[in-house]
């Protein structure tokens, strides 16, 4: 009997073992449907800091972890890896402090972020801070402190190929190219023959478009990628958000005369600097001197050195523009012109409008709806550009 009661009690052992990893296994079924966590997806990238202490701040809208795999010992560049994090296309841009410029770009299962230092620094502390306080992000935290004050030599990194020593090349950036397609939706603009301004400036930023990502060199920006309206403003804020190197506004003139053509390039006028503050609000960094207690002619001096500088390199790049473009189609008489348009107001972002030819002339409307004729006003736009960061291009 009781031999007969221990048996009993082994069976009832058994089949409790037996629901207990029936529950274990179904646990683990459940979590196998449910699949792998989401990837977090990079917001923006923050800096903040001197050169002796800096930190840098990735927003991103689910937890992540992260791994170092340079640290800036050497004092040329720190690389890490995120894991099971995407990011749309590369994200770049000049840092603060200790960095001085940065990228994060697709990398095997999740994305990299490259770090040039200005400075020989170390990476004291890094951490993930969850949404909280006002923040609807989560924030991984990287904090740099420099290790002492020597300023960042051009000693090669201690790396080796078959005991060749391999000189680290400075991280090189992509200029930002803003295209913006004039008019769309409810704004049709002009109408030639056959076609309306809107669809022909579209067609032709996303050729421009393409014929710049080719080399590589640049990331473009179109301000609409489909027959949408998009306010005037809006265009102007898409560039500065986007820390813009080049604004081009493509558009297609018209006029009651057929016989009228030529392509025209447009920079803003000394008439047109006065509206600059429409595109400006409170928290713009170049009116953040008018704030109780700063003297406000700070702030109108930093807005006429912006726009200064800001209108001699739009000058500079016209000329660069007319004179490729006019190898390939008739320039108007009186090719570069000065106007107030609203597009071109951006104190700090270099900008054109180019009349790519008279839409309400034959010979024009033919060229600019013609694929051979758009490739051949696309690569002369091209050309100029690449003329135009050529020299930047090189230091960079």
């Amino acid at each position: 009997m009781r031999k007969a009661l221990i048996n009993l009690a082994r069976m009832g052992w058994v089949r409790a073992a037996l629901i207990v990893g029936g529950l274990t296994l179904a646990g683990v079924a459940v979590a196998t449907a449910q699949g792998p966590a989401a990837p977090a997806g990079v917001q923006k990238v923050r800096f903040g800091g001197d050169r002796n202490e800096t930190r840098i701040v990735i927003d991103l809208d689910r937890a992540a972890a992260g791994r170092l795999v340079s640290d800036g010992a050497d004092g040329q560049r720190l690389v890490m890896t995120l894991p099971n994090v995407i990011v749309s296309g590369d994200l770049q841009g000049t840092g603060q402090g200790l960095v001085k410029r940065w990228v994060i770009d697709e990398a095997a299962g999740g994305a990299r972020l490259r770090l040039e230092l200005s400075g020989r620094a170390e990476v004291r502390r890094r951490f993930l801070l969850p949404p909280g306080d006002g923040a609807t992000a989560y924030r991984y935290v990287i904090d740099l402190k420099a290790v002492d004050g020597a300023p960042v030599v051009a000693a090669p990194p201690r790396l080796t190929v078959a005991s060749a020593p391999v000189k680290m090349t400075p991280l090189r950036l992509k200029k930002v190219i803003v295209i913006d397609a004039g008019h769309g939706g409810k704004d049709p603009g002009s109408l030639g023959a056959d076609v309306y301004e809107k669809d022909v400036t579209l067609a032709a930023a996303k050729a421009l478009k393409a014929r710049l990502e080719k080399t590589g060199r640049f990331q473009v920006v179109l301000t609409r990628e489909t027959d949408t309206f998009v306010p005037l403003e809006g265009r102007v804020q898409i560039a500065r958000r986007a820390d813009a190197d080049l604004f081009i506004s493509l558009h297609a003139d018209s006029g009651p005369d057929v016989n009228t053509r030529g392509a025209s390039v447009y920079t803003l006028s000394e008439k047109g600097t006065d509206r600059v503050g429409l595109v400006l609000d409170k928290n713009d960094w170049l009116t953040k001197a008018n704030m109780p207690g700063r003297d406000r002619a700070v702030s109108q001096i930093l807005l006429d050195l912006s726009q200064r500088a800001t209108k001699n390199r739009s000058a500079a790049f016209a000329q660069l523009l007319l004179a490729k473009v006019g190898e390939e189609t008739t320039l108007l008489p009186r090719s570069h012109r000065d106007a107030g348009f609203f597009v071109l107001l951006a104190p700090d972002v270099p900008a054109v409008l180019l009349e790519m030819g008279f839409i309400t002339n034959p010979e024009d409307e033919h060229f600019l709806t013609s694929r051979h004729g758009r490739e051949r006003l696309v690569d002369a736009v091209g050309d100029s550009i690449e003329a135009y960061f050529s020299a930047e291009l090189r230091k960079s």
